[in-house]
């Protein structure tokens, strides 16, 4: 397995704009995807901030989901959005809660 924790900073007033954008793109994507065994998606302290936690399969995983269509297409609609690119910290999860 791996992780990934994403930090986007949207343009001031723009995380919206940002959050609209993912929610046409991404969780259809998501969800069909056998690769990702859990994600979190939700809001940082800083009001233009966005943090995503992903935990895939493994790395070959992740770095498919990159190649795919949709997040081609979100990648196009949000590039305007963001005051810098994604902040990424990748992990190792030694322990995941059940979700069952």
């Amino acid at each position: 397995m791996t992780g990934l924790i994403v930090i986007h900073r949207a343009l001031p007033g723009q995380r919206a704009a940002l959050i609209d954008a993912w929610t046409r793109h991404m969780p259809a994507a998501i969800a069909a995807n056998p690769g990702h065994v859990a994600y979190s998606y939700g809001f940082g302290d800083d009001p233009d901030s966005i943090v995503a936690v992903q935990i895939y399969r493994s790395v070959t995983d992740a770095e498919a989901f990159l190649h795919t269509e949709a997040y081609r297409a979100y990648l196009d609609a949000s590039r305007h959005l963001l005051a810098r690119d994604p902040e990424l910290i990748r992990f190792v999860p030694h322990w995941i809660k059940d979700r069952a």
